[in-house]
C-alpha cells in the first residue's frame, strides 16, 4: 500500500501543475463584462469629451485644430455667449431649472401618492388602472405631443410655462416604480400597527411610509429631473416665445442660426458643455445622499 502511495503522487502533483499552468476558463469569461462595460463607456463619455475640449476653442480653432486638442478660446466664448442678446442663453437655463426642478418634484410627489394607493390598497379595479398606467410607458413622446397640445390649446394655456410643465407632472414610469419601491419597502405590518395606534390614513403615509420611500422617490426625481431637462419636443410644440424656451430649445435655435452664422457654432457648444453641468451636480448630490441613507437605514435596522 505505501508503494502505491508513493507511485501515485508524482502523477498527481504532475496533474496539478499542468492545471496551475492552464489559465482559468471562469476569468477569461469574468473579463468580457469588464471589457463591454468599458467599451459602452467609451462610447458614451467620448461626445462628452469633445464637447468639453470643443468648447474650449475658437472659432478660427475649432476647423482647423486636431479635435481633441484643447483650444485658448474658452473666456472669449464665455463673454460672447454671456452678451449674446443681452444673455438670453441663462434666461433659457432658468427656464430649464424651471421645468425641470418643478416638474421633477411634482411628478415626484403623484409618483409617491399613486404608487403608495396601488401597493397597499386593494380596491376594485387596481390592477386594471396599473396596466393602463404600464401602457403609458410603452407610448413614444411624440405619440402623445400632438393630443397634450390640442387639450392646452382648448384650455387656452399653449406659449406658457404651464404648458410644458402640466404634461410633466404624471410620469407612468415613476408611478411603476413608486409602486414597486412601496411594495418592498413599506411593510404591511407597520401599517396596520399605524392604524392600530388610531393614526389616519395621510399620518401614516407623511411619517411612516414616505420616509420608508424616500430613496426610491429621489431616483424618480432623478430619472424625471433629466428627462424634462433634456426634452426638446415638448417645448418645441407648445412654445413660440423664444424667452420661455428651455436650453434645449434655445440651443437649436442657436444651431440654426449657425448655418447662415458659423461664428455661432462655439456658442452652442459652449452653451451645451455648461448645460450639462446642472446635471453632472445634481448627480454628484443625489449620490452622496443615497449613500447616507443607505448607511443610516443599516444603522436603523
Amino acid at each position: 500500500m505505501s508503494s502505491l502511495a508513493v507511485h501515485k503522487a508524482p502523477a498527481a502533483d504532475a496533474t496539478g501543475a499542468e492545471r496551475s499552468n492552464r489559465p482559468p476558463r471562469r476569468r477569461r469569461l469574468s473579463l468580457v463584462p469588464t471589457i463591454t462595460l468599458l467599451l459602452g463607456a467609451l462610447y458614451c463619455l467620448l461626445p462628452v469629451a469633445w464637447v468639453v475640449i470643443a468648447s474650449t476653442k475658437s472659432g478660427s480653432e475649432l476647423f482647423s485644430t486636431f479635435t481633441f486638442l484643447p483650444g485658448s478660446g474658452f473666456t472669449d466664448n464665455l463673454t460672447d455667449l454671456n452678451a449674446y442678446r443681452d444673455g438670453i442663453y441663462w434666461q433659457w437655463m432658468a427656464n430649464s431649472a424651471l421645468y425641470a426642478g418643478l416638474g421633477a418634484l411634482l411628478s415626484t410627489c403623484v409618483s409617491a401618492f399613486s404608487g403608495y394607493a396601488l401597493a397597499t390598497y386593494r380596491f376594485r379595479g387596481r390592477e386594471t388602472m396599473f396596466n393602463v398606467l404600464l401602457a403609458g410607458v410603452l407610448m413614444p413622446p411624440i405619440i402623445l405631443a400632438i393630443p397634450q397640445y390640442l387639450l392646452m390649446a382648448q384650455a387656452d394655456l399653449t406659449d406658457s410655462y404651464w404648458s410644458v410643465l402640466l404634461p410633466q407632472v404624471l410620469s407612468p414610469y415613476g408611478v411603476y416604480l413608486a409602486r414597486i419601491y412601496a411594495a418592498a419597502a413599506v411593510p404591511s405590518d407597520v401599517v396596520e400597527a399605524g392604524r392600530m395606534d388610531g393614526a389616519g390614513e395621510w399620518r401614516i403615509f407623511t411619517r411612516i411610509a414616505l420616509p420608508m420611500m424616500i430613496p426610491g422617490m429621489v431616483t424618480v426625481f432623478l430619472f424625471q429631473f433629466v428627462a424634462v431637462w433634456n426634452n426638446f419636443l415638448l417645448p418645441y410644440i407648445m412654445l413660440s416665445d423664444d424667452e420661455k424656451f428651455p436650453i434645449t430649445l434655445g440651443l437649436f435655435t442657436l444651431l440654426e442660426q449657425g448655418a447662415n452664422t458659423p461664428a455661432l457654432y462655439t456658442l452652442v457648444i459652449t452653451g451645451a458643455f455648461l448645460a450639462v453641468l446642472p446635471l453632472v451636480a445634481l448627480f454628484l448630490v443625489i449620490q452622496r445622499f443615497w449613500s447616507l441613507d443607505l448607511l443610516s437605514g443599516a444603522v436603523k435596522s
